[in-house]
């Protein structure tokens, strides 16, 4: 992976389909999760946890925690791009933020904060550091986007006002 760019990594690009449309005639809200969780999967290839990375280091990342903000309505057909920004790491752990926009216009459709665990998936699974080659890319990613606006949505938690 050359040096990483100051920029969104593009880690979904997809249509919505129609076994995605719920009664209301928009995207489920499961189905947001589907497509971040394949944006996440690419991200996964990005650091070197594809498939080929998992078999050799025997790890794997799991989701502790996901919050989505559902922003405009997603019709079927839509296109859509998610792109990911990494707001955090450690030696385990990875916090990213993905956005989805409709791919023709850029409108900002969701917005998904993350926290991904490194897992090691022959001794458990247990919580274990990353890899050192995956921990660089972690790492590089990590530094370039640091340089990045913090995303309006990030941080957010549920509560009712008051």
């Amino acid at each position: 992976m050359p040096d990483a760019p100051a920029s969104l990594l593009d880690t979904w690009r997809g249509t919505v389909l129609p076994q995605w449309v719920d009664y209301n005639g928009h995207l489920n809200d499961a189905y947001y999760m589907v497509v971040f969780s394949q944006a996440t999967d690419a991200l996964m290839a990005m650091i070197g946890l594809d498939e080929a990375g998992r078999k050799a280091t025997g790890h794997s990342i799991y989701t502790l925690e996901a919050h989505i903000n559902y922003l405009q309505e997603v019709k079927q057909d839509a296109a859509i791009v998610v792109r990911t920004q990494v707001l955090g790491s450690d030696a385990k752990r990875l916090q990213i933020y993905q956005a989805m926009h409709r791919a023709d216009d850029d409108t900002l459709l969701a917005a998904n904060e993350q926290m991904l665990l490194n897992v090691d998936t022959t001794a458990g699974p247990r919580a274990a550091p990353f890899a050192p080659t995956v921990l660089a890319r972690v790492q590089m990613l990590t530094v370039a986007h640091k340089s990045l606006p913090q995303p309006k949505h990030a941080g957010r938690r549920i509560a009712l006002p008051g």
